[in-house]
């Protein structure tokens, strides 16, 4: 991911948003894979060339005036939410009704269709490239920037945020389970539960991002923190399906206003010329939360309880708050 923005800044970015496209063709190959090796091997190469959201959120930074980043960044962390819950769902749909060759197939075909779209209706304007040689290491990035502390704050706050929220994900279906007492539909209410949170965020995140506009990003954040701690705790003593479902989708709203504004803030504060790298960073540090929150909260619940797990989260995210206290508010201009 690194390299792939690091390109976006030497080349045009919407050049690179076009190289990430070419997955389509791994997906298309992915169909004709005849061994678990090949398989295996295609996925790693997928991996390399899956720039494409870093690429445009980094486009939409660069490409909209700073005052209007939060209301745009967040339209994008809503299409993206919104093609996270579709996504499983149409598979799943086009999978019982075909295969799942002819899923990789059609996959292909709507990746190959987001390829030929950013070609012919996307362009990047008034594009300058990078040429200072310095710019090449991380070191040369660090000096351009007015705060590291704040950005480097920045990129660690969206590691917890990423923990903290998939810390959940491995319990979620148990925590229904026993709720249930395993009688009726879990598989289905386990489903909906687990698409709540990200119906709330494709509602709000626009709104929380033009609201931070106006009034402060930052404090869309500090809000986003204080109540997810507040919900991640009441959670921990739920009695049934229904009070967990409302919890998990006034969750939702919380999340969108955490990632989509940390990185709004990332926009506000970091030079043109090195988006496209600090954005790739970000994108990192999210997936190293992405890794560890499952790891925390699976040995959590395995060596204590379900309700432990949201506690813990809970406390979590008020550590996260304290550092973006320390680290970014303290910062800020």
């Amino acid at each position: 991911m690194p390299l792939s923005s690091n390109l976006g800044e030497s080349s045009n970015i919407t050049q690179q948003m076009h190289s990430s496209s070419n997955i389509s063709l791994h997906n298309l190959t992915v169909a004709l894979n005849l061994t678990i090796q090949e398989l295996f091997i295609l996925r790693m190469l997928q991996g390399i060339f899956a720039g494409f959201v870093s690429n445009s959120n980094a486009l939409v930074a660069t490409e909209t005036p700073k005052e209007k980043s939060g209301q745009a960044l967040g339209t994008m962390a809503s299409s993206f939410t919104a093609g996270n819950l579709l996504g499983p769902f149409i598979g799943g749909a086009l999978a019982s009704i075909f295969s799942y060759r002819v899923t990789f197939f059609i996959t292909g075909g709507l990746l190959l269709i987001a390829f030929l779209l950013s070609l012919f209706f996307v362009h990047e304007t008034d594009f300058k490239p990078v040429t200072e040689k310095k710019l090449d290491k991380a070191s040369g990035v660090i000096k351009e920037l007015r705060s590291p502390q704040l950005i480097f704050g920045l990129l660690l706050t969206t590691l917890i945020i990423q923990a903290a929220n998939n810390s959940i994900n491995p319990i979620v279906s148990l925590y229904v389970k026993q709720l249930m007492a395993n009688h009726g539909n879990v598989v289905f209410i386990s489903g909906v539960i687990a698409a709540l949170p990200g119906i709330a965020t494709f509602l709000a995140a626009s709104r929380f991002g033009a609201l931070g506009d106006r009034i402060g990003t930052h404090k869309i954040i500090i809000a986003g923190f204080i109540g997810a701690t507040i919900l991640f705790f009441l959670t921990a003593f739920v009695q049934n399906t229904v009070e967990l479902g409302i919890l998990r989708f006034l969750v939702g709203f919380t999340d969108a206003c955490l990632f989509p504004q940390v990185q709004t803030l990332l926009t506000k504060n970091t030079p043109a010329k090195i988006t496209g790298r600090i954005f790739s960073w970000n994108q990192s540090a999210m997936y190293i939360g992405n890794i560890f929150g499952p790891l925390l909260g699976s040995t959590i619940s395995g060596l204590t309880n379900y309700s432990t797990v949201f506690i813990v989260t809970a406390g979590i995210v008020v550590f996260n708050l304290i550092l973006f206290r320390f680290n970014v508010i303290k910062n800020l201009q």
